[in-house]
């Protein structure tokens, strides 16, 4: 972890369901990485996003508390913080599993067989979409394409690829989630981390695993390296051909 090691998937002081600020215990804590965060930009509302991500590492999800921290923080209205963590959907708006597993089901891993494993996951765990396992370890949900289509259908645990599932494949990587076992996505960390640890790095603390694992599988390689293999480059933005004359057309 980055300067700011405690721990990060407890924290220290409980909020209350509904409350409409944080305890000061909580407050007082998080306020140093508010401060750094805000620090990274001209103007302070641009820290919203990671200032939201922050929250979520805090409680798992966004709460009218974490809200009000992050107008608080940023001399904004609530009402202007609802509005970006209501539209974005990384923002969870109530408590969740410790692995958001999501399965891409845009048209191409919809026809590679996201469909299929979506339905699976849910017969398989008793949940539907959006839903939390009873043992709070796994909630589940539809993603949208994670620009990873050379790989579909894909799954995404904690925002960790998990590349050319089979419904079979993805029953035995919750089960695992769930039992505790190590587990390992395609690319990236060797390991997962928590949803809310996820949503700390997301905030902008280095976990310090970044340039573990794979980074870029074969198929995603596969141009670059047909590419050198022909000696084919990019023309120079000198070498690009004039705009045909509209005479010429």
């Amino acid at each position: 972890m980055s300067g700011h090691e405690h721990d990060h998937d407890h924290g220290t002081g409980q909020v209350p369901e509904g409350a409409d600020h944080f305890p000061a215990e909580v407050t007082a804590r998080l306020e140093p990485d508010a401060k750094e965060i805000i620090g990274r930009y001209p103007k302070p509302r641009s820290a919203l996003l990671p200032l939201l991500h922050l929250v979520q590492s805090e409680e798992g999800y966004v709460s009218r508390a974490g809200m009000r921290f992050c107008a608080d923080q940023l001399g904004i209205t609530l009402a202007e913080v609802n509005a970006v963590a209501t539209f974005y959907t990384m923002y969870r708006r109530r408590p969740g599993g410790d692995y958001q597993v999501g399965v891409c089901t845009n048209t191409l891993c919809a026809v590679m067989g996201g469909d299929e494993i979506f339905a699976s996951l849910k017969e398989h765990l008793g949940i539907g979409n959006n839903e939390t396992t009873e043992d709070g370890k796994v909630t589940i949900e539809h993603v949208e394409c994670n620009a990873a289509c050379d790989f579909a259908p894909v799954v995404m645990v904690n925002w960790e690829f998990f590349d050319n599932q089979t419904p079979e494949s993805v029953r035995e990587l919750v089960d695992d989630l769930r039992l505790g076992k190590d587990v390992a996505p395609t690319r990236g960390p060797l390991s997962l981390c928590t949803w809310k640890q996820a949503s700390r790095v997301l905030a902008g603390f280095d976990d310090g695993r970044a340039g573990e694992g794979v980074q870029a599988g074969k198929p995603s390689l596969a141009g670059l390296n047909l590419a050198k293999e022909k000696n084919w480059r990019a023309p120079e933005p000198g070498d690009v051909p004039a705009e045909v004359e509209e005479g010429e057309k």
